[in-house]
């Protein structure tokens, strides 16, 4: 039997490889050359004498077992950064790296009135952001390619602790005139379901929107066929149909310059948990927990102006 144990750099370059399918995407993921990232993990296979991938001119596959030990690699690696990360929580909270993912339905519009608060309270702090889906940011926590998530609830986490920052109020926002003077509040039996634009699947704010109005007939008829939320205003505004909005997007300016009109939906759900997830017993709970205090004071301040 081997004795032989990995280093924490072959892990780095299984994953990554794992990751992007392709041997010089990887290294560069990697900052080292491609021969560097394969010798690495030959040298891999060769001391723990199996195979791990099936290496052709096209198509680079792993094996069975390959799949097994990428799976291990994230665990181990993710618990060595958080080694690291426990000397550095020891000392003063939030300074250094932090690495974020948002969502898409968040991030355009409440970014620009949090980060400027973030680099004023703590300008030590390197916060590395990135946007992606919710289930793929969820990914991104478990494998430890991010700190945190800054996500939308309810939404299947799993294993994971949150903090909710504030809600985040749902509205209907339809082309103007149609229906000619709305009512102050829209009840979900008001929306015409054939009219009805929402985003594509693996975005969250689809699914908060099908939950809040709570009808089936929604369910199987509304066009789910918007790519990001300016996607959906455009069609809106040239009279396509309606959708559902949330208010931080609203105060964010996305329906300035349009003749979109937009009311509160009354549900019982009719709004989304804004909050702030990362993984459970993480030693940096305490500054997790001390992030979501600033966001949520920073999430209260006036919008900033645009200039004109």
């Amino acid at each position: 039997m081997s004795s032989y144990m990995p280093t924490l750099k072959q892990l780095q370059y299984l994953v990554a490889l794992k990751q992007h399918g392709h041997f010089g995407k990887a290294a560069d993921s990697c900052y080292v050359t491609q021969s560097t990232l394969s010798a690495g993990i030959r040298e891999l296979e060769s001391l723990i004498g199996v195979t791990l991938v099936e290496r052709t001119r096209r198509v680079v596959r792993f094996t069975a077992l390959g799949d097994r030990i990428v799976e291990k690699a994230h665990r181990v690696l993710r618990e060595a950064e958080e080694l690291a990360a426990i000397a550095e929580a020891s000392g003063k909270p939030l300074t250094g790296e932090l690495r974020m993912s948002v969502i898409p339905t968040i991030a355009p519009f409440l970014l620009p009135r949090l980060l400027p608060r973030l680099r004023a309270d703590r300008p030590e702090l390197k916060l590395y952001l990135r946007e992606e889906t919710s289930q793929a940011a969820i990914e991104s926590l478990r494998h430890g390619n991010v700190d945190c998530v800054l996500l939308a609830l309810p939404f299947p986490t799993g294993e994971l602790d949150s903090e909710v920052l504030f809600q985040d109020q749902l509205y209907v926002a339809f082309p103007h005139d149609d229906p000619h003077d709305p009512p102050e509040l829209i009840a979900p039996d008001m929306i015409d379901e054939t009219k009805l634009l929402l985003l594509e699947d693996g975005h969250c704010l689809k699914d908060h929107a099908l939950a809040a109005c709570n009808r089936p007939e929604i369910r199987s008829n509304a066009m789910m066929m918007g790519t990001s939320l300016h996607t959906l205003v455009q069609m809106v505004d040239n009279g396509l149909g309606m959708t559902i909005m949330p208010e931080m997007a609203i105060n964010g300016g996305i329906l300035d310059h349009t003749r979109i009109t937009a009311r509160p939906l009354q549900s019982q759900r009719s709004h989304r948990d804004i909050a702030l997830v990362w993984r459970k017993n993480s030693p940096r709970e305490k500054e997790f927990r001390l992030l979501a205090e600033l966001l949520r004071d920073a999430a209260d301040l006036p919008q900033p102006s645009v200039a004109a």
